[in-house]
Order: C-alpha cells, then structure tokens, then sequence
C-alpha cells in the first residue's frame, strides 16, 4: 500500500479563502498566502488551492496570483477553477503549480482530460467529481461549484475519467462538506471500487477516526479536509500520527521522526 496523504483543501473566492456547509462557502476564513505559509509548517504531503468563483464568472485562472503563491509554497500543489483550455493548463503549470483539477469542463469537453494527460502526463490531472446522493448506493455527479445536476453516476464518470488518462479523483460529497461529521464512506468505497487510480476523500472529515475510516473503511488513498484543519484544534500531523497508529503508511510527522532520532 502507498503512504496515504493528508491535503488541506483551501477554497479561494476573490481576495481570500472562504468556507462554509453544502458548498455555501460564505464565511472568511483569512487570506491565501498565510495559510499556504502556514501550511508549510504543518506536516501537509500537498495543498489544494480551488477558485471557486472562476467557473461562474468566466474569469480566465490567475496565473499571476499562483506564481506569488508559488514562492512560498514547498510542497506539491493542486490548482483548480475556471480551467476549460489546455494553454490555460501550460500557464498554471509554468507558474507553479503542480498538478490541474479539472471539474465543470469535462462535462462540456471530456477530451481535455486526455489532451492534458497526454501533454503533461497523467500525474499532472486531477479529476474533480461533486457528488449529491440520489437514493441508497446512487450518487448523481454535479458540476458548477455544485449547482448542476449532469445526470451522470458517479461510478460511471469516474471510470471513463479513468480511462481518458486521469491520474487521480478527488472525490467531494456535497452534503458532508463543512459539517464535521466523517466522509461518506460508502460513496468512497463504491468509487475506489469501481477505478484503479487513487481516491482521495473530501467532504465532512471532522476527526482523526474520520480520516482513518476514510482509508481502511473507504479505501482512499488520501484524505483532504478544510473545516477540520481551520476550525479545530486538529492538525494534519495529528491525522497521520492517528493513522500511523492504525497501522496506515503514511510519510512520517517530524514529531515521530525526531521522537525515533532521539531514541536511536
């Protein structure tokens, strides 16, 4: 089994970040490059850095902002929002991202996931699915910051995601997200079930049990959260001293590396 992530997830709206329940992200939490800095200093295997406005306003990402962003950011990041052309993905690439979430665009044109795998590799495509509960076992795919149902089932989607060179799924259920209240695990196993390529859960992680349900319950490969880690004393070392405890692999805090030097 891979060492399992930990990724905070920072939701970017205009001149902040933002967070809020069921995708209604109305409360300000402070601005973007503090936390990244913060972060930084917090034991994060990678950081998620979504426009959530772009996709509405037409607005083109802003290359420029993840460039400052980009400076003081030193571990792997995930840039998402308002992303629909490849050039688009060459420019974030070029300013320092590392790796493109792409959503809303591939309803409209599924072939951008393929054209931005086969220009930049799978690695670099991250497959964003929103997701709302239908009825028992059924989750019905949404797009538009949540808002658009697609009629699509999620297990479908994200095969055929899959299979156009996606290189991982972040997987969001709406009606958890900011609640605190632990991952849909069912949705979780029925899509890790369903693919080959990493799963990471999103959407309701409120506690380290959460985060480690995620993995041994839901078969996640990572495990990304926002509420937890910007309202809770909780942080993302804390989750991986807890699942290294479960028995999870996952890059060791440095507070147990140093803890093992010292005992060395």
């Amino acid at each position: 089994m891979l060492k399992v992530r930990v990724i905070p997830t920072l939701l970017w709206k205009q001149f902040g970040l933002v967070k809020g329940v069921g995708f209604d992200s109305w409360r300000r939490v402070g601005p973007v490059l503090p936390a990244i800095k913060v972060y930084n200093q917090r034991e994060v295997d990678e950081l998620i850095l979504v426009d959530i406005l772009a996709h509405a306003n037409g607005d083109e990402p802003d290359a420029g902002s993840i460039d400052d962003f980009g400076q003081d950011c030193f571990v792997p990041l995930t840039v998402g929002g308002g992303i629909t052309r490849i050039d688009q993905v060459q420019r974030l690439l070029r300013a320092g991202a590392d790796k493109v979430s792409i959503n809303t665009a591939a309803y409209a044109d599924p072939g951008l996931v393929g054209a931005v795998a086969r220009r930049h590799g799978s690695q670099c495509v991250v497959a964003s699915i929103d997701v709302r509960q239908a009825g028992p076992g059924h989750w019905r795919c949404h797009s538009h910051a949540g808002r658009r149902d697609t009629g699509r089932h999620v297990r479908d989607w994200a095969r055929e995601l899959e299979d156009r060179g996606a290189g991982e799924i972040l997987l969001t259920a709406i009606e958890r997200d900011g609640t605190l209240q632990g991952y849909d695990l069912g949705l979780i196993a029925h899509v890790a079930a369903a693919v080959k390529i990493p799963v990471i859960a999103s959407g309701g992680a409120g506690c380290y049990r959460h985060m480690v349900d995620a993995v041994l319950q839901g078969g996640a490969s990572a495990v990304a959260a926002a509420s937890m880690f910007h309202y809770t004393e909780q942080t993302p070392a804390g989750a991986k001293l807890a699942m290294q405890a479960a028995g999870i692999p996952v890059r060791a805090p440095f507070v147990a590396a140093s803890r093992t030097a010292v005992a060395a």
